[in-house]
């Protein structure tokens, strides 16, 4: 049976997570939500990089020990994707015993490969991107992410024979070009690849804060070689086989686009190396800008999820970020503009239908709307319009046109309200048969765009279900239940606004 496992990059800890690190897992948890309500079993991993040494360093500076604070922060980042209905199924920590074990099986298994040797290393190394540079990699001598000189370092490492999977990798973008999206990503790496590479550092000499080598334990796994391994290790690589083996390959890696070369190039080198498949899929999404600047812990210029989520709610932010940035590119993020979308496309639009049919449906029908045994109008042939596209475009996470696709039928219920003006008919007794069949239509309008939006505001869509009366709860809907059905009576609910409008935030 067709299984989806899911991952997002795993974070560091040396500070709570930004905007832009929340669009990465609200962007993974729609896909994985959505691959939910299409009925295929679904496997979400999320988890924390622990074994930085800005990690290290930030534990220092509060006085603890770096364990018990990796401890503290795991529980900080659970409530910060808790809050924004982030619904992973499992959530990994590198420094747990599982991640060890599977770390260590699979850096056994390269050095068997022969693909491990000791020498010196020489050269620049970002500690903010735990990451060594090339001098082709500096602009002006800094680091071109965190605008700083790289530190100069030399020290005895073994090395993994990268640049013996120059062609391998190479011939295995050309067989699967569908392996790294978008397109420009893809590009960027081949380019990459051809160009040349060189055999990599997979340890740091004389730390103790890491998964010590196997065969040197004086030294300890280099964070990014430790980091990807996390994939396989939650699974149980090394120890519980069945569970690696039901879920592994991964169906899809979702990771922002600066990282792709971990990813693409020295990730599946390793699993080439080790002898196992390589993931199917891997989607480098773009950064989310604020007044033009990459959100960046070291570069100050974040925006706490959880504060535009207080404002707002959660389901709001989750529909802006995808609706507001095309899925794989760049987008900027301002407060002005987060609250004209909320205003335009919840308050005055799907909030004001959901609204407006509950209040008519209550004050023409006492909340009853029977089905009609009318003919399937306009608004069902727009709906299967929308389903369509919906599946098409979330298939190839597409998420903006998904979106656009279940607001299609929310704009076309809207206008089908303005044209037939049940509030006029309803002037009439003889029309209440006419006035039923209206609103049964748009309440079943509703119920549809509601199925379509509820892996993008599961929380939001679910409310939206039961106040049109839907026949069942959200958490028993699939993805064929957007289809459009006239069958069963309705029974609407009325309530406050759903998405009052709002004035300005004050924030620039």
């Amino acid at each position: 049976m067709e299984t989806f496992y899911i991952t997002t990059a795993i974070d560091y800890v040396n500070s709570r997570p930004h905007l832009g690190t929340a669009y990465e897992k609200i962007t993974a948890d729609i896909i994985a939500r959505y691959k939910r309500l299409a009925g295929v079993p679904t496997w979400f991993l999320m988890g924390n990089d622990e074994h930085s040494l800005n990690v290290y360093r930030r534990a220092k500076e509060q006085g603890l020990d770096p364990k018990a604070y990796c401890d503290r922060m795991e529980q900080e980042f659970r409530e910060v994707w808790q809050q924004l209905h982030v619904s992973f199924d499992d959530f990994v920590r590198t420094t747990e015993e599982r991640h060890r074990v599977g770390v260590t099986e699979l850096v056994r298994r390269i050095r068997a490969a022969g693909d491990i040797y000791e020498s010196h290393y020489e050269g620049w190394y970002c500690v903010s991107c735990e990451a060594f540079k090339q001098e082709k990699d500096l602009v002006d001598g800094l680091c071109p992410t965190h605008k700083r000189t790289p530190d100069w370092i030399r020290e005895k490492n073994h090395f993994f024979r990268l640049s013996k999977y120059q062609e391998p990798l190479l011939r295995h973008f050309e067989a699967h070009p569908e392996f790294l999206e978008p397109d420009v990503r893809r590009n960027e790496i081949v380019n990459l690849i051809q160009g040349g590479l060189e055999d990599i550092s997979i340890s740091r000499a004389d730390q103790a804060w890491g998964i010590p080598l196997p065969f040197d334990p004086s030294s300890v796994v280099y964070v990014w070689f430790d980091a990807l391994i996390n994939y396989i290790s939650a699974l149980g690589f090394g120890g519980d086989q069945a569970a690696f083996e039901r879920w592994w390959p991964a169906s899809l890696h979702v990771i922002g686009k600066d990282i792709t070369r971990f990813h693409c190039v020295i990730w599946p080198a390793m699993l080439m190396s080790a002898g196992l498949p390589l993931p199917r899929q891997v989607f480098g999404h773009g950064f989310v800008y604020f007044k033009g600047e990459k959100m960046s812990k070291s570069l100050g210029t974040i925006i706490d999820p959880l504060d535009a989520a207080s404002k707002f709610g959660p389901d709001p932010l989750r529909m802006f970020l995808v609706r507001e940035f095309a899925y794989g590119q760049d987008g900027d993020f301002s407060w002005e503009r987060f609250e004209e979308r909320y205003n335009s496309d919840l308050a005055n639009n799907l909030g004001n239908l959901v609204s407006r049919i509950a209040t008519m449906a209550d004050k023409y029908c006492g909340g009853r709307l029977p089905q009609s045994g009318a003919a399937a109008g306009r608004l069902a042939k727009v709906a299967d319009a929308a389903l369509a596209t919906y599946r098409s475009s979330m298939d190839r996470f597409a998420l903006q046109d998904g979106v656009a696709a279940a607001f299609s039928l929310v704009d076309a219920a809207n206008q089908f309200i303005a044209e037939t003006e049940p509030w006029k008919l309803a002037k009439d007794p003889d029309n209440a048969g006419r006035v039923r069949a209206i609103l049964y239509d748009v309440a079943e309008a509703l119920r549809v765009a509601a199925v379509l939006l509820l892996p993008v505001m599961p929380a939001s869509a679910a409310e939206i279900l039961r106040r049109v009366g839907a026949p069942k709860p959200a958490a028993e809907h699939v993805l064929d239940d957007a289809a459009w059905d006239a069958a069963g009576d309705r029974h609407t609910v009325k309530a406050d606004p759903m998405w009052p409008r709002i004035g300005g935030t004050g924030k620039n």
